[in-house]
């Protein structure tokens, strides 16, 4: 800063307050160098001078005894106001004894008469202003602007502070979060928004207020705490609550906490914080909750998850994923025939063994990464089907997964092509299954990529039917060619009559659509019985293999092709 005033020629203002004309003028000249300085012959005639909103002053040389108002007078009334209590004074006495009234006052140092020493009094000044310019940044990014609370920095500053001397007591990490924040702003104006983010601000201090706690405002809607240990916030949510509905004219502010209870103290306060905003985040979207507590399984769980988003393109180059092969078999023929498969990935992980597909399928599906999972397993899919044919001179189709996200990618349709061309493959060996979840999240995107699928060729599976409230509906505008009944139905299909009615229903969907029907998950006799006199057409399940690796399924084309 110091060097930009110096290459932009800004001086600091100085203003100097002595009756004595001498003394002004030996002043004048040690600092006219260096500042611009003002002068005043009295007490009141220098506080008309800070009235003047157009100028700014770094610094007062104040004498003490003077006419009209003097010095004492003077500091008293400069404390008093707030736009100039924070300009330093530097009392110009003689008086030994009137130093220590002076620091009452407000003085922040002395320079003693005569001034028969020009360089210290510099010297003096230039420290003075420095250190009260430095104060005035630290103060201005202490505090946010907006709720008084203090801001991020300065927050986990003070929370280090305090536990150099507080090592023992058990403390809390918690944050409030103003729940779809950003839709209140622009619904109701940012005035609105920002009474609100006041009024829970108020409410975080007063909480605070004797005990030993700080609070901050870390983002716009978002606030941490750190207090004393609390065995629950049912009172502080029900304040907030109340206050918010009599001060917003908005129904129903909703406000999520999370808390990290009991910190360990062997970890950063950054952690802390971090611990309790996963459990904030939590519930975000649930409005059965408003409180949340942070556990050790939970972190334990978060630790896990990172490990497998981190680990994924090493387990690709390494061979750790694979790709196994459930087979289908049409069940209509004298005896069941192999017609195709399934495409389903397994994850045999160097440290934590086989990892479930329900462990790291909805993890990928949430963060992007499942594209990743399924262009490997697209590949995988169009390399065996080519491999198979060329080795046994018949075509097993393969059913492959194309997850929500995959409809969004504007090259999803260049990425098959480019796949069937590689491995020389024709559209309807390979099928693709499309699930409920990507109708029901935009179904129009959907309903347009499969159509265009379809014309190139592809062979479009719903998969999971009747697993979700969107799946008749899913019938009516989006085309398939395959139906794949939940497995669900045929669990329970002979327990009871209604199950049963069920899976009779949906064949009649089926030939209604003229399409068939692959129903997952047999595992027994009867149920395979049951099936085929009722009219399915494919089946897939334990009853005749779980999903397999590629060497494996070789076998059950072997012995088909016999």
């Amino acid at each position: 800063m110091e060097k930009f005033r110096e290459s932009n020629g800004l001086r600091r203002r100085v203003l100097v307050v002595d009756d004595e004309m001498i003394n002004r003028e030996i002043l004048g000249n040690i600092l006219n160098e260096h500042y611009e300085v003002t002068f005043a012959e009295n007490g009141r005639q220098a506080y008309d001078l800070l009235q003047e909103r157009d100028k700014k002053y770094s610094l007062i040389l104040l004498d003490l005894f003077m006419p009209e108002m003097d010095g004492f007078e003077f500091m008293e009334k400069l404390k008093s106001k707030g736009e100039t209590n924070s300009i330093p004074v530097i009392v110009m006495t003689s008086e030994k004894t009137a130093e220590v009234k002076s620091i009452k006052l407000g003085a922040v140092d002395f320079i003693t008469k005569p001034y028969d020493m020009p360089e210290v009094i510099l010297a003096r000044c230039e420290r003075i202003i420095e250190l009260y310019e430095d104060k005035s940044i630290i103060r201005s990014a202490e505090k946010d602007g907006l709720t008084g609370l203090y801001s991020k920095d300065f927050f986990f500053e003070y929370i280090r502070q305090i536990e150099n001397y507080n090592q023992s007591d058990s403390v809390d990490a918690v944050v409030f979060n103003v729940e779809r924040f950003k839709l209140i702003n622009e619904l109701h104006g940012r005035v609105e928004g920002d009474n609100i983010l006041c009024r829970i601000a108020d409410i975080i201090s007063q909480d605070l207020e004797g005990s030993l706690g700080i609070g901050c405002r870390v983002e716009a809607d978002t606030f941490y705490v750190y207090c004393y240990h609390k065995d629950n916030y049912d009172d502080i949510l029900e304040l907030l609550r109340q206050e918010l509905s009599e001060l917003s004219q908005i129904p129903k502010v909703r406000l999520r906490i999370g808390v990290y209870s009991n910190v360990d103290k062997e970890i950063r306060p950054e952690n802390w914080f971090d611990r309790a905003k996963a459990a904030c985040d939590r519930i975000r979207g649930d409005y059965t909750q408003q409180i949340s507590y942070y556990s050790s399984e939970q972190h334990e769980r978060e630790l896990y998850q990172e490990r497998l988003i981190n680990d994924i393109v090493k387990a690709i180059a390494d061979k750790d994923l694979r790709v196994f092969f459930q087979p289908k078999y049409d069940i209509q023929s004298d005896k069941p025939v192999l017609k195709s498969a399934e495409a389903l990935i397994r994850w045999q992980h160097p440290e934590f063994g086989l990892i479930s597909p329900g462990d790291f399928i909805p993890l990928f599906e949430s963060n992007g990464l499942i594209q990743r999972l399924d262009n490997f397993v697209w590949e995988e899919a169009a390399f065996r089907i080519k491999t198979w044919r060329e080795k046994y001179g018949v075509t097993i189709p393969i059913s492959v997964n194309v997850s929500r996200i995959d409809i969004y990618d504007p090259e999803l349709e260049e990425k098959f092509i480019k796949i069937l061309d590689r491995y020389e493959l024709t559209p309807n060996e390979m099928m693709l299954e499309i699930t409920e979840s990507a109708y029901a999240d935009n179904a129009n995107a959907l309903i347009g990529v499969v159509k265009n699928l379809r014309e190139k060729g592809f062979r479009i599976e719903m998969d999971d039917f009747g697993s979700g409230y969107s799946s008749l509906n899913m019938l009516t505008t989006l085309p398939i060619d395959v139906l794949k009944m939940d497995m669900k139905f045929v669990r329970n299909m002979n327990k009871d009559e209604k199950s049963m009615k069920l899976v009779e229903l949906v064949l009649d969907i089926a030939k209604f659509l003229n399409v068939p029907v692959v129903a997952e998950g047999v595992e027994e006799e009867s149920q395979l019985s049951a099936l085929k006199k009722i009219g399915c057409d494919l089946v897939q399940g334990y009853y005749f293999s779980k999903p397999v690796p590629p060497d494996q399924f070789e076998r059950l084309i072997e012995k088909e092709v016999k």
